[in-house]
């Protein structure tokens, strides 16, 4: 369909939605077997979204899982999520398809964080979340009268939004498709957080009745939950938790160190079947944290934290962010240490990465300390940016030397012998986690360093 022309009455609207792949898979599938994917609740919510009274032939492609061909994709729409690591990627997809006269919708964090950034590159583009505008934009396209830009409205109310139509991708392909989302947003403001930035600070609730619903629809008995921090309304946790207990399923979910210090919310979060928490505590460097805006975090309090999780036979991937302002070349070590030391069940350590259109973002760039704006490098394992105190070689270097200090046999089984996971589930995750430890150069490689017009020998100088 050509830009501009109205869709036809003689057969249905063929719309296709596409999540582009990100830098995980940009070498034949990435680093992790493809079926280590979960099924991503991003397209299935949107097909559950498009109006019933439109005659609409939806097809919903993952590039994590299978290639798509632009040049043969038979579509008069196609809609592309779009995260910073995979913007390049979703830029490319929608050049390719316009250039056939087919109409490209561009939306997610990326778009909603610059969306100047997007706009070249889509006939239209859908800022914030696309509850409302989405099936708006449906509506306008099959009228004939599709507007460059959809902005969420405010007061957006997600307790009248369907349940995600998890059919319109094979769960066959991913490690399960039991992930569900509660809650969206957060109430803090973390200097390097794209969700505030992005959609605010007012959390998103769903009706504790839809969640359990879709659980008991699907026969749950284990389940991933997505929320960003599923403890940012303690009231509604409360009512999650305890809708989830009469279940009996395991969950695993996201939350901040605050649930070890609201001791009756952990132990309802344990009776109503939590059995795996990944948090962020981001340094070991209490400077570094209230930089940062999350003061809340205690490293001294970490160990307690630990042990508290593990009493309840609840288990820890620990999130650690090397190159902050206060980290120096000794902090590789010293972080990789602590995690064995107290017992992370799953240590993870990544690269501070200034997403556009944070507060980090804005300041390292008013302190001329943004390297590179290839978003395909935006990922979490690469540097982007001048570190404060050390160089970029340096910081590169010593994030890959303190996932192999963590994952080195030692390591391992100094954690395995006081972890909360059954024993072996917990050995062959450390193991998959060995493997990317020691496959980092392989997949993650800073050739850009040398390509762009500064050289390795000027991004390896201190600031």
């Amino acid at each position: 369909m050509a830009p501009g022309v109205t869709p036809g009455t003689s057969g249905p609207i063929r719309v296709a939605l596409i999540s582009p792949k990100g830098p995980l898979y940009r070498h034949r599938g990435g680093i992790f077997r493809r079926s280590l994917r979960y099924l991503p609740l991003t397209l299935p919510t949107l097909a559950a979204l498009v109006p019933e009274e439109l005659d609409i032939r939806l097809t919903c492609l993952d590039e994590g899982i299978q290639e798509v061909d632009p040049e043969r994709l038979e579509a008069d729409l196609v809609g592309l999520t779009v995260l910073t690591g995979s913007a390049p990627r979703a830029y490319e997809l929608a050049g390719r398809l316009r250039a056939r006269g087919v109409r490209v919708v561009l939306g997610g964090p990326h778009v909603t964080l610059v969306p100047e950034d997007a706009a070249p590159h889509a006939d239209s583009i859908v800022v914030g979340y696309a509850e409302e505008s989405w099936p708006r934009l449906l509506r306008d396209f099959a009228a004939g009268r599709l507007h460059p830009r959809y902005d969420q409205e405010a007061g957006l109310d997600l307790a009248s939004s369907p349940l995600p139509d998890r059919s319109v991708l094979p769960r066959s392909r991913y490690l399960t498709p039991h992930v569900f989302e509660a809650t969206r947003g957060c109430v803090h403001n973390c200097e390097f957080c794209v969700v505030p930035s992005a959609w605010g600070r007012r959390p998103l609730q769903k009706p504790v009745e839809d969640i359990v619903r879709d659980m008991e629809r699907m026969g749950t008995r284990r389940a991933i939950f997505i929320d960003l921090n599923l403890i940012a309304d303690r009231d509604y946790a409360v009512r999650l938790f305890t809708a989830l207990r009469p279940l009996g399923i395991q969950w695993f979910g996201l939350a901040t160190t605050l649930l070890a210090e609201d001791l009756p919310l952990l132990d309802l979060a344990a009776e109503s079947g939590c059995r795996g928490l990944l948090m962020g505590l981001e340094s070991i460097s209490p400077a570094n944290l209230r930089k940062s805006r999350k003061g809340f975090n205690r490293p001294d309090r970490y160990a307690t934290l630990v042990e508290r999780l593990h009493q309840r036979k609840i288990a820890l991937q620990g999130c650690f962010v090397f190159g902050m302002d206060e980290d120096g070349p000794e902090v590789f070590e010293r972080t990789a240490r602590f995690a064995v030391e107290a017992a992370i069940d799953l240590p993870r350590f990544a690269i501070l990465t200034p997403f556009p259109g944070t507060p980090l973002f804005r300041r390292m760039e008013a302190e001329g300390r943004i390297l590179t704006r290839d978003w395909e490098l935006y990922d979490g394992q690469h540097v982007v940016f001048q570190p404060a105190r050390m160089s970029a070689a340096e910081l590169q270097e010593g994030t890959e030397a303190a996932w192999k200090a963590a994952y080195a046999w030692p390591s391992i089984f100094r954690r395995l012998r006081r972890t909360a996971a059954p024993l072996p589930i917990a050995f062959f995750t450390n193991l998959g986690y060995r493997h990317y430890a020691w496959n980092l150069q392989r997949f993650y490689t800073c050739d850009w360093m040398v390509e762009t017009p500064w050289s390795r020998e000027a991004l390896g100088s201190s600031a």
